[in-house]
């Protein structure tokens, strides 16, 4: 079946030889712009999805090769069909709604929200699902440690969550997949608790949801967690650091603003004379390390200055120039600092 093709680099708006801090930096900027709590554009949810997909393929050197096997003959829109003897299962993982891999899967459970064009090429090639989880890695292992006559088998898949889920926590519903042992599928809904506060790598053990071994017995499922990318914040371990925007005179004179939390605002003080790129701490509202201790969030001060000033702006700032004797090139001299 024909599906429209997508050309990814078009759409992080960036050239076929962009490195990958080029391909972040873009996702970055059209990430924040178009993100729907940011933008309440009709249009601006579906745009935020097509961000994420092309992201997910251009940030992963396997998954950026094999597209660019496709070559640049297509233009975006046009109809496409994988090329003959294209097999998208010999790319590896499977996962939401492709069913299986290695009689495993994971998917949650409002789909993957990737294109059809994406699991045209990837067979659903697991990734960052928007609002939700998205299975990636799943592999039987044998019980390990435990006594080698349980005969039953242990699964460890990781989990993508967004950085909100992580810091709130609370219950999600997953749909597992697994072989039976007639050979057939088996779906069940399994509710796990996400720790509020969970970072990144964090492993959440399952008792009993692994898959039967010959004596009936099921093993264990370990999930890994791991914090998608986030337009509006960075994560560092257990800390979170995000940009706040302050003014020139706020900066000068120090002022009390809002900083963004995932999930609301807290206010802190800036202290006058603050430096673009100063870090003021919020402690303890980070993520949960792994020592149990919770991180901090970071917000790092940047100056903005009016765009489109007034006329009487424009007067003060003039008059402020001809009044101040501070040279920002030449500090050592300047203020006696």
């Amino acid at each position: 079946m024909a599906v429209k093709y997508q050309d990814y680099y078009e759409t992080l708006d960036v050239p076929r030889t962009a490195s990958k801090e080029q391909i972040q930096t873009a996702y970055r900027k059209l990430a924040r712009k178009y993100h729907p709590d940011l933008n309440k554009g009709k249009d601006a949810e579906t745009k935020f999805k097509r961000i994420n997909e092309a992201y997910e393929v251009l940030r992963d050197s396997e998954k950026r090769k094999r597209y660019d096997q496709l070559g640049t003959g297509w233009n975006s829109g046009d109809d496409f069909s994988p090329p003959p003897g294209w097999d998208a299962s010999k790319f590896g993982r499977r996962t939401q709604r492709s069913g299986s891999f290695g009689g495993f899967d994971i998917f949650d459970d409002i789909g993957s929200g990737f294109s059809d064009f994406f699991e045209s090429i990837f067979g659903g090639t697991g990734g960052f699902a928007p609002g939700g989880f998205a299975g990636r890695e799943s592999r039987p292992r044998p019980a390990g440690d435990r006594q080698a006559d349980t005969g039953h088998l242990d699964h460890h898949a990781e989990v993508s969550l967004p950085l909100l889920d992580a810091y709130r926590g609370g219950k999600k519903t997953l749909s597992v997949q697994q072989s039976a042992g007639n050979g057939k599928a088996e779906t069940t809904n399994i509710e796990i608790t996400i720790p509020a506060g969970t970072h990144d790598g964090k492993k959440l053990r399952l008792r009993g949801q692994g898959i039967p071994g010959p004596n009936g017995k099921k093993g264990d499922l370990y999930l890994t967690i791991r914090i998608a990318p986030d337009p509006l914040f960075r994560v560092n371990g257990a800390d979170i650091e995000t940009d706040t925007p302050v003014s020139p005179w706020e900066a000068v004179l120090g002022a009390r603003v809002d900083v963004r939390l995932p999930d609301g605002r807290a206010s802190i003080s800036v202290p006058p004379g603050t430096q673009s790129g100063k870090k003021l701490r919020l402690k303890g509202r980070g993520l949960v390390g792994k020592n149990g201790n919770k991180g901090d969030l970071y917000a790092t001060i940047r100056i903005v200055v009016p765009g489109t000033p007034t006329e009487r702006e424009r007067e003060l700032f003039r008059a402020l120039e001809q009044e101040s004797s501070f040279d920002p090139r030449n500090q050592g001299e300047s203020h006696g600092n």
